[in-house]
């Protein structure tokens, strides 16, 4: 990791970081829609597919960050959607500037075993699993709060009690990938067919996935080409329930202890199912 990027990095978890984010959200539109989730909750794979039905052509890597780009790189990319929008990417909070989302959000049990692998991967963390935990838990490891108040911001926006924003989880768009991608679609104002949808997820399978990772020369600051195995892969297995097999009971209840609001908001039992509660 470069030492520009631990300088960025470091900065993102200060108080600098608030005028950078502030400059970051400069020249939105209120056509513009955001991709939004806490990191390691799907958003890149949903950008795939949302790329390939909205452009009927092949998504890469640089074809995604280029036009779904993340916040603060979204000035001068084509508008996607037919009302004249931009499609931006966003791990963010809620904002008021956002005007119009789709998030998606994943059990926090899956989502911290995920950034926990992903982090140490690249050696951006020094901590054991047990000390990353309460960090993730209690305070600010990656820039953008814990996933509790997280997910709180945008459930409980002013987006949420109107037809502006899309909650979706991931494990719908892993378990039913169609007809979750299809209320996406609609939701954009894009009208797309079953077999264009089909297309998409066949396409971005996990496998084919990581053949487009293999060929991009880099990611997130590190090279697919010279990675080994799936440690350092960011395109990882995107497991649903994972967190079964490798948390201890003491760890799934320190999670629920300081998470278990968001997750009975969002449907997600203590078992790890799905509750009929709905997402509000």
């Amino acid at each position: 990791m470069s030492v520009l990027r631990q300088l960025r990095r470091r900065a993102s978890r200060t108080r600098l970081r608030v005028p950078l984010v502030w400059l970051r959200h400069r020249g939105l539109t209120p056509e513009d829609v955001f991709i939004a989730s806490y990191p390691r909750s799907g958003s890149t794979w949903l950008r795939f597919l949302l790329l390939e039905l909205l452009t009927r052509d092949t998504a890469g890597f640089d074809s995604v960050n280029h036009l779904i780009p993340d916040v603060g790189r979204h000035r001068g990319i084509p508008a996607l959607l037919p009302a004249g929008g931009r499609l931006i990417k966003t791990h963010e909070a809620y904002r008021k500037v956002y005007q119009r989302a789709v998030y998606i959000v994943r059990d926090v049990r899956d989502v911290v075993l995920s950034e926990f692998d992903y982090e140490s991967a690249r050696a951006r963390i020094s901590e054991d699993f047990e000390t990353f935990l309460m960090l993730s838990l209690r305070s600010n490891v990656n820039g953008y709060g814990s996933w509790q108040e997280h997910v709180l911001s945008w459930s409980s926006s002013p987006l949420a009690a109107t037809d502006s924003l899309l909650m979706i989880k991931f494990e719908d768009l892993r378990a039913r990938t169609e007809e979750t991608l299809a209320a996406v679609t609609q939701f954009l104002g894009v009208e797309v067919d079953g077999a264009a949808i089909r297309a998409a997820i066949t396409n971005n399978s996990v496998h084919r996935m990581r053949e487009k990772e293999d060929r991009t020369s880099d990611i997130d600051g590190y090279s697919p080409a010279r990675a080994n195995g799936d440690g350092t892969r960011f395109i990882r297995n995107g497991s649903i329930g994972g967190w079964r097999a490798r948390l201890s009971g003491d760890q799934v209840r320190l999670i629920e202890q300081y998470a278990g609001f968001g997750l009975a908001r969002l449907g997600y039992s203590r078992e790890g199912s799905p509750v009929a509660v709905g997402i509000p």
